[in-house]
């Protein structure tokens, strides 16, 4: 589901790089605790508790009923296709934006760097991953076009990690389609 983030407080509560962290733990490994993501970040139970709060208040991420029992919940994400407003006339809303996008290329820079220090670690995945570099001459609406297609084909591509096949794995894909600095 797209959602274009264009509020400021929507954009605060997933600026906090805790909140990044458990945010994405979510989307990669499927539903866990505030306990558990507490254990996984090395943080205080209580902060944990609030931050999901913060993340479920925004939409981010919804409690997993199925799974929750008691005082014990459980919390999944909401798979969305989110959208950074670059180029925002107001200041505030185009730092947020900018510390979110940096946060998520560095997390990709750092998981591709882990990967490629022992490709051979990940085995058959390994040898399926593909690295590709490829330019093309576009109008910005073509390129437009071009993102919104790609958006589509990888929702389509989208599980949640208790519904993978066996054997599957989280995966990430990397996607930047920009004008070409001179």
């Amino acid at each position: 589901m797209r959602r274009n983030l264009t509020d400021i407080d929507s954009l605060k509560a997933l600026a906090h790089p805790l909140r990044q962290q458990m945010f994405t733990h979510l989307n990669r490994f499927g539903p866990a605790t505030s306990a558990d993501l507490a254990a996984s970040f090395e943080a205080d139970r209580g902060a944990t508790s609030y931050h999901l709060r913060q993340l479920e208040r925004f939409g981010f991420i919804e409690e997993d009923t199925d799974r929750s029992a008691g005082r014990r919940r459980y919390w999944k994400a909401i798979p969305l296709d989110l959208r950074l407003p670059y180029g925002a006339e107001d200041p505030e809303i185009a730092a947020a934006a900018d510390a979110i996008g940096r946060g998520w290329m560095e997390q990709a820079q750092r998981d591709l760097h882990t990967y490629l220090a022992d490709r051979e670690a990940f085995g058959a995945f390994g040898e399926a991953a593909m690295h590709s570099f490829s330019t093309t001459t576009l109008t910005a609406d073509e390129l437009s076009r071009f993102a919104e297609e790609y958006v589509a084909f990888i929702s389509r591509w989208h599980r949640y990690p208790e519904e993978a096949s066996d054997g599957a794995r989280p995966i990430t894909v990397l996607f930047n389609a920009f004008p070409t600095p001179s």
